[in-house]
């Protein structure tokens, strides 16, 4: 009996055809467990359970921020601001909390201020047709300046007592409640993106804008509302950040764009947009978590941090890259 099935394909090329589809994800789940495992042997503390709640309160900021991110980067755009968006809502729910506003108010406040700001930078980019780089490199800059402006560099003490607090310290059934949020996010996120008429409308901008709008779709509209939903995330997590350090600062978040960007990129979502893959947002944002919390634990100099994970952020994708191109010949060769 033949190897080959009624499509034509044999065995070992549905094996390839599969390999293919989902290079990237395996490659960067493989990537994040021998981070696990070297970083396991490094230190005995790692792996304890006190580290690893700690490590997913931590992350639970920058991967709720991914998860919107992905949808940006998805449409061939990209955000800037965000970290500057974190940091702006963190100063400002301080002012509020500080000045007696209950908590809910300030939270609802917060949410509304970031979808605002993601949607007038949404309108430059769809509408205005100006880069998005530009744009939120000009809102990164503004945003991170009017935090300085209102906190006067100064940070804001908000009290570590309050329900306000338990957005970044409480737990839930064990699971420390920022975790809670991020994991909801990314359920919410993986639908949307993949089960969704929007999500496919999110792909189908991302691959060909001018053939998306042919076809009926909002295309401009969809292209805004992904940079509502970077600025909706990055309020929240302005205010998780808030809250589980009790103050409120200008200089919070600084950098934090790039390490979400590197989550998107590092998952194997591609840059030039029309493909997006959430499972392998959250393994690029578990996977720097882990390389920033491993090497401190590694008793590795902070001088040194910065430029190890980023070598191993590039070493990550250039091997992610080398495999695709790699399964890709041998498609063809097929």
């Amino acid at each position: 009996m033949s190897a080959t099935t009624a499509s034509g394909r044999t065995p070992a090329a549905r094996r390839t055809d599969f390999l293919l589809e989902h290079a990237q994800v395996l490659s960067i789940a493989a990537f994040f467990v021998v981070c696990c495992v070297l970083f396991g042997l490094a230190s005995n503390v790692f792996l304890s359970p006190g580290n690893i709640l700690n490590l997913l309160r931590q992350s639970a900021p920058m991967l709720i921020v991914a998860v919107a991110m992905t949808f940006v980067i998805t449409t061939g755009g990209i955000d800037l601001s965000v970290g500057s968006i974190v940091a702006l809502t963190n100063a400002l729910a301080a002012i509020m909390l500080s000045n007696g506003m209950p908590w809910l108010l300030v939270v609802l406040t917060m949410l509304l201020a970031g979808a605002l700001v993601g949607l007038v930078q949404g309108w430059f980019v769809a509408y205005q047709k100006i880069p998005s780089f530009i744009v939120t490199l000009a809102g990164l800059s503004m945003l991170r300046g009017l935090a300085l402006l209102l906190t006067q560099g100064f940070s804001i003490p908000i009290g570590t007592t309050g329900s306000f607090i338990v957005l970044g310290r409480g737990l839930l059934f064990g699971v420390p409640v920022p975790a809670a949020f991020a994991v909801l996010a990314c359920i919410v996120g993986w639908i949307t993106l993949a089960q969704t008429r929007y999500g496919r409308q999110v792909v189908a901008v991302g691959a060909n804008a001018e053939a998306a709008r042919r076809v009926g779709m909002p295309a401009q509209r969809v292209l805004a509302s992904v940079f509502m939903l970077t600025g909706v995330a990055s309020a929240f997590a302005g205010l998780i950040i808030a809250a589980r350090l009790g103050s409120g600062s200008s200089n919070a978040a600084v950098g934090f764009e790039m390490d979400v960007i590197a989550a998107v990129v590092l998952g194997g979502t591609s840059l030039m947009g029309g493909f997006g893959t959430m499972l392998g947002t959250v393994l690029g944002g578990l996977t720097i978590a882990v390389i920033g919390n491993g090497l401190i634990l590694a008793h590795t100099s902070p001088f040194l941090t910065q430029i190890v994970t980023g070598a191993i952020i590039l070493a990550a994708i250039w091997l992610n890259t080398r495999v695709f191109a790699r399964l890709t010949a041998s498609r063809r060769k097929g």
